[in-house]
């Protein structure tokens, strides 16, 4: 989940772990009360958060690609460069 909230972060989203140590809290609560939780929060940044969290735990079986404005690679599951910001 801390990588999660980084690649939250990372895109400018405020965010914060819950329960990020609760787990040795098992059998004395519910398990569902002992989960970690990513918390977004401003409620406009949801959607955007949604969909970064979506492409962060997503299989990708294709290989990085080259920017054709810089030259640079970038990860198979970026739609722009992370260092020019030209699209894919």
């Amino acid at each position: 989940m801390a990588q999660v909230q980084s690649a939250l972060e990372m895109a400018g989203i405020s965010c914060n772990l819950r329960n990020e140590y609760a787990g040795g809290a098992s059998g004395e609560l519910a398990p569902l009360d002992t989960w970690p939780e990513v918390w977004v929060l401003r409620d406009r940044d949801y959607d955007r958060a949604m969909a970064i969290i979506s492409q962060f735990l997503a299989d990708v079986d294709e290989a990085d690609w080259v920017c054709a404005g810089c030259n640079r690679s970038s990860p198979a599951t970026f739609d722009f460069c992370w260092h020019c910001g030209k699209d894919r």
